[in-house]
């Protein structure tokens, strides 16, 4: 945790000061603290003094609290924290070597147009009825780009999911009793330890003691023979060892700690044996006994049998327009299929209970399989080498700019603090940039969608003494293949600076030509995207970064197990990432090899195409190549009928839902348009559906130009509609309950649940949690 604190800190000129919080002097220097609850140690400390010294003279209280901990502990909102951090995983998802796993980030009220990442808020639909949606997004990288308040866009949805639905099934009372029994087994290891002649360092713990060896002895034996056991414990250093329990800990497993412990100093092991009607203390300080209620909502008192639970899911499922029901033609996204046979190892405990800090002698599968993607991925890019550390592609992102920043720092290149970005990018583009202290120039672009070569020159030559880096993504977000890509990178490296290629479109080049190849010096992968990991709702995803030869010694390193380059940050809590999702990237590349994976690019490439000639008659296409095509992906632009039919394209994706069809993406990267993106996976008649859809969409529209249909009260405003609207006893609209729900005879029902929701109420009456039970 720390390390990654200090990679993202120094960018900022943020000075990260280390100690005890009782001892440090807190002055006007300081913005903000942060202390773990409990503590690495295991330590359970009352940090309320602290909290209140450091609120007094301005300073912001962060704290990394454990999730179960707290349903025992005081939480630290009641103690004075202004924001709470931590890590989801022991709520149901596997260790899994490292992740994926969802964090949480919660804050005071006034701190929330700060927050990184995704809200969901509640607000209203057009029917007056509740609907939740994304909150406050004018705070995120899409729309405020270099000022946002992070660089998030692919998080760990999915995790949160599992997390939350730990959290369900066993309710606050069940969460509790898990956290009891946790720390009622900690306290007889820690009494047992004692009797044997160790010393316990934590008067107060939750779940981890430290117990330190008798005089004249160190952690040596005991390793040798929990080793024996198969048990690996933390060895601190040659006196002291930290053990953890977790909700599977059963008192059969502390007994057998006993008895290692008793072993390794040759003492006889009598096994702890419970008394009968006897209630063992809580090895928590009184003072800080949490009294308030927790997880009050319905859903959390509701859904204890697997029916229930089981029905509950199914409701929400049936929510969701995945892809198990129709394409999701999201532009820049890369929705393809996520094959089962490489899903299947996720549910394998080889692949999901292994500790990412596991001995490397216990984990040579996992170093085996990684070994082997780091080849194939460094062929498929044209790299050196490659690492899986980042978490998402953003996380991507920044890990590469730090990769070129300690490259410059090396040749003495301290100045060098530009980076050029074109105005297409992603917007996590610039957010990464302004993340790791660059200077954002933008370029301008052309009339047909590529970057302006002469203002990119002109603009390196001006800053070819501050130059970092160009962050280019090839296709560009408009669609097309930048046909002087050879010569934009040539013009940054003559000027001093390094290439980082944004990996989002690397469906389009994947076996046709490589960021290698072309020059570039760094690059990141989304394998949520073109190597077939789901991250569907928001992830999760795996950003892993590739190199050329110069700068695999800056590749990002681990403070426990090295993993990268000498001269590498860490940028990640686990050293190989989100490691027990690899196996499906590695199930999609061994399955397809090289030819495969090509013929997808070709397919990918093709359907844009075929899908770009079926509706170039009918909606302008933004941009295209010299040759009249696009890459794998395209741009309608619907900016022209607001103007002769009051019709936003917000409200052409509304539409979409009552064909049975997930929007693409909209409003990006130009304003008023639809981004679209089919994937090598759909079939033709999926292909043809999806047009369809938009042709009939865009006769909709032609009924408005033409005063066939009325401008404020037809079927395209009024989407979507919702069973509930189409079954009323009343229908008050000037066309039929088919021509709203049924447009075409081919549908794939979807019903949306709720209608056109209200942006401006959401965010106006933020509300980010649901009522009381």
């Amino acid at each position: 945790t720390l390390a990654v604190i200090q990679t993202n800190a120094h960018p900022q000129g943020i000075e990260v000061v280390t100690g005890d919080p009782f001892k440090t002097t807190i002055d006007e220097t300081f913005f903000g603290v942060m202390v773990q609850y409990p503590g690495s140690w295991g330590e359970v400390i009352d940090y309320r003094s602290f909290a209140a010294e450091a609120k007094a003279k301005g300073v912001f209280v962060g704290v990394a609290a454990d999730l179960l901990a707290l349903t025992l502990l005081t939480p630290p909102g009641e103690w004075g924290a202004d924001c709470v951090v931590g890590n989801t995983q022991r709520f149901g998802v596997p260790m899994g070597f490292g992740g994926p796993h969802a964090g949480y980030f919660a804050c005071i009220d006034d701190l929330k147009r700060q927050m990184p990442g995704r809200i969901i808020g509640v607000t209203i639909d057009a029917h007056g009825n509740k609907a939740l949606r994304m909150a406050l997004q004018t705070r995120e990288q899409h729309i405020k780009r270099e000022k946002a308040t992070s660089n998030i866009c692919t998080a760990s949805a999915l995790s949160a999911i599992t997390a939350g639905f730990f959290g369900m099934w066993h309710g606050p009372k069940g969460l509790k009793d898990k956290a009891i029994k946790i720390n009622v087994l900690a306290g007889v290891l820690a009494a047992e330890a004692v009797k044997l002649g160790y010393k316990n360092h934590n008067p107060y713990f939750f779940d981890t003691i430290c117990l330190q060896v008798p005089e004249g002895m160190t952690t040596a034996a005991v390793k040798e023979i929990a080793l024996q056991h198969k048990m690996n414990f933390y060895y601190w250093c040659d006196e002291c060892i930290s053990i953890s329990l977790d909700d599977t800990t059963l008192l059969e497993d502390v007994n057998e700690i006993i008895q290692v412990l008793a072993k390794a100093i040759n003492k006889p092991f009598t096994p702890y044996v419970c008394t009968d009607n006897v209630i063992p203390p809580l090895h928590i300080p009184t003072e800080l006994h949490r009294t308030s209620e927790f997880l009050k909502h319905e859903v959390f008192s509701k859904y204890h049998s697997e029916t229930e639970m089981m029905r509950y899911m199914k409701l929400l499922e049936i929510k969701d327009l995945s892809l198990n029901r129709a394409m999701i033609p999201l532009g820049s996204c890369t929705m393809k299929l996520n094959a089962a046979a490489e899903m299947f190892p996720l549910s394998w405990p080889e692949v999901g209970a292994i500790h990412p800090f596991a001995p490397v002698d216990q984990v040579e599968g996992y170093l085996e399989m990684i070994k082997e993607m780091d080849q194939w991925l460094s062929l498929v890019t044209g790299f050196k080498a490659i690492s899986f550390q980042p978490n998402s592609g953003a996380a991507g992102e920044y890990a590469g700019l730090t990769v070129i920043h300690n490259y410059h720092i090396s040749k003495g290149e301290t100045q060098r603090d530009i980076c050029l970005i074109p105005a297409s990018a992603h917007g996590t583009n610039p957010a990464s940039a302004a993340k790791a202290g660059l200077e954002i120039i933008v370029v301008k672009s052309t009339e047909c969608g590529e970057i302006d070569v002469e203002d990119l020159r002109a603009k390196a030559i001006e800053y070819k003494d501050r130059l970092s880096c160009l962050m280019v993504t090839y296709p560009s977000t408009h669609g097309v293949f930048e046909e002087s890509i050879l010569d934009i990178i040539n013009i940054i490296h003559e000027n001093g600076g390094l290439v980082y290629m944004d990996g989002a479109n690397m469906n389009a080049q994947v076996g046709l030509t490589s960021p290698g190849s072309m020059g570039a010096d760094v690059c990141h992968l989304n394998l949520h995207k073109t190597f077939a990991i789901p991250h569907g709702g928001g992830g999760p995803g795996i950003g892993p970064i590739g190199v050329a030869e110069h700068l695999v010694d800056f590749l990002p390193n681990h403070t426990l197990i090295p993993t990268g380059g000498k001269n590498g940050n860490q940028v990640a809590a686990a050293p190989y990432g989100s490691a027990s999702a690899l196996p499906i990237t590695y199930g999609y590349m061994k399955m397809l090899g090289g030819k495969g994976m090509k013929e997808a690019t070709k397919y990918a490439i093709l359907n844009a195409n075929y899908m770009k000639a079926r509706l170039q008659d009918h909606y302008k296409i933004m941009y295209t190549g010299s040759q009249g095509m696009c890459a794998h992906e395209m741009i309608l632009d619907c900016n022209e009928f607001e103007k002769t039919a009051g019709v936003q394209v917000i409200d052409i994706a509304k539409r979409l839902m009552d064909y049975g069809f997930h929007a693409p993406t909209v409003a990006f990267p130009v304003h008023g348009t639809l981004m679209v993106e089919p994937t090598e996976s759909e079939p033709l008649s999926e292909l043809d559906r999806l047009c369809d859809a938009f042709i009939a969409i865009r006769e909709e529209i032609r009924e408005i130009e033409n005063g066939i249909a009325d401008k404020a009260n037809n079927v395209i405003k009024n989407a979507p509609h919702t069973m509930c609207l189409v079954c009323a006893d009343e229908w008050d609209k000037p066309y039929s309950r088919m021509k709203a729900a049924f447009p075409m005879p081919h549908t794939e029902k979807y019903w949306p649940t709720v209608g056109k929701v209200n942006d401006a109420h959401g965010d106006r009456n933020l509300q980010c949690s649901c009522d009381a039970f």
